[in-house]
């Protein structure tokens, strides 16, 4: 059961043990992985002196990467045969590459360095004896899938229904439910529960909003009907012209809550109607009802919702047509992993009585009282999820011992900059390029018992360097300090795709990035923020974004400029910005600057003293800062490259320390990591399994 090996590793390792120790070797002893790796930050770029580009990268590779073209040095990162570079002694000495000169040596073996410990990412895995195919998965079923979710369902799906397979033949009991962690909008349990698979998913997702969106997609999927809403529709739209009056406009007519946006969905009620051939009598649509949180057990209700606490409802029940598989959707805010409020409420589909059966369509029937039917006696499940977010799989794979019915788990993960941090702050080589970013302090400081790393091997990692402050608590100890940390910078970094990028979008991304960083050096000038700090006591607030300027505008009640009531510092959030806005860098400044000063801002600064320090900026002066600039363009473009780059091994690791943490565990009896899907398509491609003892 499992692959040959149960890491993904590069071809210059044979022995996982001897991959992983020196993974953990370069990535706490590399001072230049460690910078690139959550280091630097773009707003930084163009405000500090000297600049980081000069302060962090070597003169030749500068010198190197001057007359070389952006595309190039993507591809000496990542695709070029590096091996070509090896100078022997029967070779001439003198080497070029694409018309000119070979990179750096030191540059060289870096890149071969970082190549080295990343992880294999090939689909299908090398001699796995499997082969790429088309999908499999059902038109109506695939409904509202782009092309990437249908390679990952499809692949996914595929992959689980093997996986159940290969632990049955094992002699292990067959897995009788497929817990969907996190299911979204149920693409992956729908394709699961449908042929050629039939399996029984219990679909858990906290947001009510995801699960009903789930039932809208079985409707386009035609599994259940539309439901049929007769309205009259005269009083039904007068209805709704009154609600809005009433609610938007005050005794003058005006808006009376400027600054705020109309929330449609919560302020339109939709009026049902009773209708005979006589009159039509207008009711309010009933919605859905949201537990109290107060409340700990209730009764069956009316509605046919069984509720066992406030934060587990089952909502639907729905078993196949063809084939009996079945999905049930529950309702369940996921805190850790113990999932005895999920496993109590899981039904037996194949109990259901013919007389509390109703049949939505040909492909679905539910039962008209969901509290009818029995519970499920011994169920034996298997944890899956298709890109959780953050600490959600640490949840998943930590199910695996807190669950008695759980066998086997087959995690996903993404968005590791959501993970938090379980050892606090982390440790610095070189103080001078890492002051206290609010990421590190406000993230990390948290001590999370869920959050990275998971593993005891990363988390008493030595350190092969000594810290100003132990991080073990005591100050002055000859201990060197113990654990691997990653901060918020370098997890962000990790969800990057750089093999993917092309010349098209990588010119587009630089861009945007270009005109952020240039943005702040013109907020830097005109007096917006501050120079940035180059050094500050430990816990002391820099912005919420990650780079080192304050702001020069002190909040109402704050302690200071740019610090808030509380200490924390205050950010400058411009949010996202219209294609148009990315025309040319005047147009992106404008747009900037008009969300920064509108009324209805998100951002906490005070637009009037935005309006004020900018006050008197012409598109001249704006096309000056561009001009002024450009040649600095390609240095932040390369320093993005190299950071996407290096941040492969921050995956490396992240991924690692979780199947150290199953090894780790008595009750396991296996585990691996191998991808499962193509990385062109979908770059999140590696799947943790665990399979109990």
């Amino acid at each position: 059961m499992g692959p040959e090996t149960p890491l993904p590793l590069p071809v210059e390792f044979d022995s996982v043990d001897d991959y992983v120790e020196s993974l953990l070797e370069f990535t706490t002893s590399s001072w230049l992985l460690q910078t690139l790796c959550g280091g630097v930050h773009i707003l930084d770029f163009y405000t500090k002196s000297p600049d980081l580009y000069s302060a962090i990268l070597p003169q030749s590779w500068r010198d190197w990467f001057k007359d070389r073209d952006i595309m190039d040095i993507l591809d000496l990162l990542m695709r070029e045969n590096l091996s070509q570079f090896d100078v022997h002694d029967e070779q001439p000495g003198d080497l070029s590459w694409r018309g000119g000169p070979p990179p750096p040596e030191g540059l060289l073996q870096y890149l071969k360095e970082v190549r080295k410990h990343l992880l294999g990412r090939t689909f299908p895995p090398p001699n796995s004896g499997l082969s790429l195919r088309k999908s499999t998965i059902a038109r109506h079923v695939a409904i509202g899938m782009k092309v990437k979710k249908v390679h990952e369902v499809d692949n996914f799906a595929r992959y689980i229904d093997r996986l159940t397979a290969d632990i049955a033949a094992a002699g292990k009991r067959d897995i009788t439910h497929l817990v969907d962690f996190g299911s979204g909008q149920n693409y992956l349990g729908r394709a699961l529960a449908a042929p050629p698979y039939s399996k029984h998913i219990v679909a858990v997702e906290s947001k009510q909003h995801n699960i009903e969106g789930a039932k809208n997609m079985d409707i386009l999927a035609k599994l259940v009907p539309k439901p049929l809403v007769m309205r009259n529709k005269k009083e039904h739209r007068a209805g709704q012209k009154k609600q809005e009056k009433e609610k938007y406009c005050d005794s003058n007519g005006f808006n009376s809550t400027p600054g705020t946006e109309p929330n449609i969905s919560d302020e339109r009620q939709e009026i049902e109607t009773n209708c005979d051939l006589k009159n039509c009598k207008p009711q309010p649509v009933s919605k859905p009802s949201v537990p109290d949180p107060s409340i700990t057990a209730t009764e069956n209700s009316e509605d046919g919702v069984a509720q066992i606490n406030s934060n587990t409802v089952t909502t639907t029940l729905q078993i196949y047509s063809e084939g009996h598989g079945s999905v049930q959707y529950v309702e369940h805010i996921i805190k850790d992993g113990d999932l005895a409020p999920v496993v109590s409420q899981i039904l037996d589909s194949s109990q259901v009585q013919e007389d509390n059966v109703t049949t939505m369509s040909k492909a679905v029937e539910e039962p008209a009282n969901i509290n009818a039917v029995p519970k499920s006696s011994e169920p034996n499940l298997m944890v899956i999820s298709l890109h959780s977010c953050g600490n959600l799989v640490h949840h998943g794979l930590r199910s695996l011992l807190l669950n008695p019915s759980i066998s086997a788990v087959a995690m996903v993960g993404c968005c590791y900059n959501l993970v938090t941090e379980r050892l606090g702050p982390p440790t610095y080589k070189l103080l001078s390029l890492r002051p206290n970013h609010p990421r590190l302090d406000s993230t990390t400081n948290a001590c999370d018992p869920h959050g990275f790393p998971m593993s005891e091997r990363l988390a008493t990692y030595p350190l092969p360097y000594p810290s100003d402050t132990n991080v073990n608590g005591t100050e002055g100890s000859d201990e060197p300090p113990r654990g691997v940390r990653m901060n918020i910078t370098a997890r962000m970094m990790a969800v990057q795709a750089p093999q993917n990028w092309g010349a098209d979008d990588s010119d587009l991304f630089f861009t945007r990035h270009f005109y952020r960083a240039l943005l702040q050096r013109i907020f830097l000038d005109r007096g917006v923020v501050a120079a940035p700090i180059e050094s500050d006591p430990v816990g002391g607030a820099v912005s919420a974004s990650g780079h080192t300027s304050k702001l020069n505008w002190t909040p109402p009640n704050g302690r200071g400029p740019g610090l808030s009531s509380n200490g924390t510092a205050t950010p400058l959030t411009i949010g996202s910005l219209r294609k148009f806005a990315y025309k040319d860098f005047p147009s992106y400044v404008r747009a900037a600057i008009g969300k920064l000063t509108s009324p209805n801002t998100f951002c906490e600064v005070d637009p009037e003293f935005i309006a004020s320090k900018m006050e008197g900026l012409t598109d001249d002066d704006i096309r000056d800062y561009e001009i002024r600039y450009t040649e600095k363009k390609k240095e932040l473009n390369v320093m993005w490259s190299l950071m996407a780059f290096s941040a492969g091994v921050v995956e490396a690791v992240i991924v690692t320390d979780r199947w150290l943490w199953l090894k780790e565990q008595p009750e396991v009896e296996t585990a691996w990591v191998e991808p499962v899907f193509e990385y062109e398509l979908s770059p999140r491609n590696l799947v943790v399994v665990g399979v109990k003892k």
